[in-house]
């Protein structure tokens, strides 16, 4: 098992540019657009400190420590404000953070619109490679933006949540991992877990970027109404759906209140 330092390195970023994304919510079965202002996101997956292959069972609540752990180490507003199992996010801020699902997205596809942006064996390690771990990045082919192992190597956390009807709290992943076989290896996948969930094939990539005005509770593709909206399911519920309930009652809480508080149950974030 490995997972990131607690004070790592200042990771080698790319800017993305600015773009659209389609997104599709499956359950809906609906299609919404994506316009996104140009962000950063780091070249390759977190490395720990001294290790040549990524970090692997990282929690969401770890990259997230991580990630305010980073603003800190080099000078940036933190992105994150934690009041136990709660995690805002500021989208005014200019320091590190977890991409959003329309921003990794973006980043992947790299101009593209087929399933990957390349021949499989050519971009992403994955069953096929028949390799028993996480791989040291760049040793397979880049997309056009430059970034390396979009696709296979290890899972990847986004902000977003998966589904908060149906999955409670549950967080995307995106990409796939080494052990995973190519259907599970396209841009478009996504999976998700619980954000204190353990899992072999976890890890994670920092983006930096102002996604919006203090405040303001939408950026890059993510909204706090949407999600509210989704999870507000009425009338009887379907066999095993558990809707975050926290979320329909998220609007009476500020960021700013939030940000005055010290408690961070999940972990220090220095």
């Amino acid at each position: 098992m490995t997972s990131p330092a607690s004070t790592p390195a200042f990771p080698s970023m790319v800017v993305i540019p600015a773009g659209r994304v389609q997104l599709r919510d499956a359950r809906r079965n609906e299609v919404r657009q994506a316009d996104l202002q140009s962000f950063e996101l780091s070249q390759s997956v977190a490395l720990p400190a001294g290790a040549h292959a990524p970090a692997t069972h990282v929690t969401w609540f770890d990259a997230i420590r991580l990630c305010n752990a980073l603003s800190d180490a080099h000078g940036f507003e933190r992105a994150y404000v934690i009041s136990g199992r709660r995690v805002e996010w500021d989208v005014s801020s200019n320091g590190f953070r977890l991409p959003t699902e329309a921003e990794w997205e973006h980043a992947c596809r790299a101009g593209t619109t087929s399933a990957r942006y390349g021949d499989l064996q050519d971009i992403a390690w994955s069953a096929l490679d028949h390799v028993d771990g996480p791989q040291p990045p760049r040793l397979k082919a880049p997309n056009a933006f430059g970034m390396y192992d979009m696709l296979g190597n290890v899972w990847e956390w986004c902000w977003d949540y998966v589904d908060p009807a149906r999955y409670g709290d549950y967080r995307v992943l995106r990409g796939g991992s080494w052990s995973d076989q190519p259907w599970s290896i396209r841009a478009s996948v996504r999976r998700g877990s619980a954000p204190d969930a353990v899992l072999e094939g976890t890890g994670l990539r920092i983006a930096r970027g102002t996604a919006g005005a203090q405040g303001s509770r939408t950026g890059q593709g993510w909204s706090a109404e949407a999600d509210r909206d989704r999870a507000d399911v009425k009338g009887p519920l379907p066999l095993g759906w558990t809707p975050n309930r926290d979320l329909i009652d998220d609007g009476i809480y500020g960021i700013e209140s939030r940000r005055a508080q010290t408690l961070d149950p999940i972990g220090s974030s220095t």
